[in-house]
This record gives structure tokens, sequence and C-alpha cells, in this order.
């Protein structure tokens, strides 16, 4: 009969040490360290005196140079997890996945009762693996859990969303999102693991992942200042939160230090803006004109609601943490940095 589940992790290799990271250094093991958030995450940490590992199903060594270990995070057993963590002797794991492409808003929020499942699965399913991992880990790393501000739901408009407002998660992304979170939280509030979630707002910054808005606007920009001629993009009458992707990787790092289990926070800048200016700053770093720029007051394809504000207070209070790159610094970077997370 064939073996259903995935092979056990490839035994840890003798790795290098990155330059100015002593041998009893602590270590982040980083799951989905290549991609948008989790490569910012990895740089965070290795700036911290961390010694860092990426656990992704191939490695990515131009993104994140770093020890990598190889494992489908989609069908990996709790054994398999916890003899990568136990290996690498962890001290923190930070779950920065994007289960099943989770941001794609056409395939998260409109994909039927499939792909639901599919979400659900792959968030929730995760977040369990992990638990159990961790709750037998030898050295009981800390868990940081990377949620969504859409965990919540639409919200009102005006209101700042706070961590202690009932969850209405609206659409299937939302809700295996929150599935995920809960689980962990649980976990963390029963005494079975350290663990931490942080609820981030729409991301910015360099690498933004192409699913996203700041992703899928990037191409647009280059093609235009490619052909020397003004965009054409069409933005809604929608006013978002914007965190850099680098405030975020700090806030993960601080999670990780305070003693601060079974929190969730909310990761944002505090401030909403329209899309309108998002895309203003962008025009401006890569030296565009607006003169494309449409603006419809009818609705767009989006993941969110039509106003979404974070509450940072509780973030301020217990992590120590503030934003700290401004949202026109975070579109000048970003086109300076010129692609997209792939």
């Amino acid at each position: 009969m064939k073996n259903p589940w995935p092979p056990a992790p490839e035994p840890r290799r003798a790795e290098p040490v990155a330059a100015g990271v002593s041998d009893s250094a602590p270590t982040a093991v980083v799951l989905g360290g290549t991609g948008c958030i989790g490569r910012h995450i990895c740089a965070a940490f290795a700036r911290q005196g961390y010694r860092v590992v990426t656990v992704t199903r191939r490695p990515a060594p131009r993104v994140a140079p770093h020890p990598h270990r190889r494992l489908d995070l989609e069908t990996a057993k709790p054994a398999a997890l916890r003899a990568v963590f136990d290996d690498e002797r962890a001290d923190v794991v930070v779950n920065a996945t994007d289960m099943a492409g989770a941001t794609d808003a056409t395939g998260a929020a409109d994909g039927g009762e499939a792909r639901a499942a599919e979400l659900l699965d792959a968030n929730e399913g995760l977040a369990r693996r992990l638990v159990e991992a961790l709750s037998g880990a030898a050295r009981g790393p800390r868990l940081i859990h990377i949620g969504t501000i859409h965990e919540y739901g639409p919200g009102e408009s005006g209101v700042p969303l706070r961590e202690d407002i009932e969850p209405a998660p609206a659409n299937a992304y939302a809700r295996a999102k929150l599935a995920g979170s809960q689980v962990v939280l649980d976990a963390a509030r029963a005494g079975a693991v350290s663990a931490v979630v942080l609820r981030l707002v729409n991301t910015c910054g360099p690498y933004p992942t192409p699913a996203g808005f700041a992703g899928k606007l990037l191409p647009v920009l280059l093609a235009a200042a490619a052909a020397d001629e003004p965009p054409s993009i069409t933005v809604g009458g929608a006013m978002r939160d914007w965190i850099d992707v680098r405030d975020v990787a700090e806030a993960a790092v601080l999670a990780a230090r305070r003693p601060v289990d079974g929190h969730a926070f909310n990761i944002g800048s505090g401030v909403c803006v329209s899309m309108r200016e998002l895309v203003g700053h962008a025009l401006a770093a890569a030296g565009l004109p607006d003169s494309g720029v449409r603006e419809t007051a009818g609705p767009l394809r989006s993941l969110g609601a039509d106003w979404i504000q974070a509450d940072i207070g509780r973030a301020r209070a217990l992590l120590g943490w503030s934003p700290a790159i401004p949202l026109k610094q975070s579109m000048r970077d970003m086109w300076d940095a010129g692609e997209t997370s792939r």
C-alpha cells in the first residue's frame, strides 16, 4: 500500500553559521520564509542576532539567504514539523505562510464551496498541526501566527477595529484565517503552547505579493514607465489602513520576546487613507503622471469592507511597537525594489 503521507523532512545538513551570529544564538524558524512577508521577518530576526531557518517546499536563496528545510506545509504531519523544530533547536516559530494562495481576492472570496473547504483545511489544518507539534517540542518555542484584519469582518465605517470585538468574517478567506488564528489562541490560553497572533492590515513595501493591490499595481507602473506613457488605473472609493512589511517584521520580533501569550494584536498604521492617495504616492515614486487614474463609485473586487482602520493601542502598550515607515516611503521603496515577491 502506498504511504499517503509525505516523507520525513530531510536530515539537517551542517550549515555555516551566518556572519555575526554566534553558535549560542537563539533560532527563529520561519514557515513561508521566502514569501512577501516571511522574507522581511527573516531579515528582522537576523538583524537582532537570531539564527534564521526557512521552511518551504523549495529553497529560494536569492530571496532568503538562510539555512533552509524543505517541507510541504500543506501535508506535513505534526511529527515531521516537531522533528524540524527540535533538530534546529527552535526558540521561535513564525507561521508566515499564505496557505493555498489565500490572498488572491478572486479565488478566496468567490471560489465556491470547494475553494472555501480548501482554504479552511489549509489554514486551520496547519494551525492544528503546528499546535500539536509545538506542544511536544523539546524547547517549547514561541509561535508567532500571522493572521489578518479581515478576520473581524466589515466593521463599522469610522470605527477602528479593536481586538476585543466579536469576529464576523464575511468571506471564505477571512473565515479560514480566523479558524487558524482561533486554534492558536485557544491553545495558548489553555497553556498548551506559547503563542500570539498578529492580525495585519493591507501590507505594502518592497516585494509585495502579486495577489494584493500593491503587487498588482507595481507591474502596471513598470509597464507604463517602459512605454513612457501614463498608466491606466481604476480605483474605488474604499478607505484602507496600510502597513509596511518591514514594520510587520519588527512587530514579529517584539512579539517573540515579550511575555504576551494568548493575545491577538492588530498590526497597522492606525490611519485610514483613500486608494487614490496610495496610488498617488506610487505614481510619484515612479515619476509618472496621474492623468490616467480613474475613480469609480461602483464596487470593486476586494476581500475587505469599504472602510478599514486598525486600533493598534494594544500593540503599542504590550509590545512596545509602533509603525515607523510612512506610506510615501513604502511606495518609494516598492518602486525602487522593482519586483513583486514572485
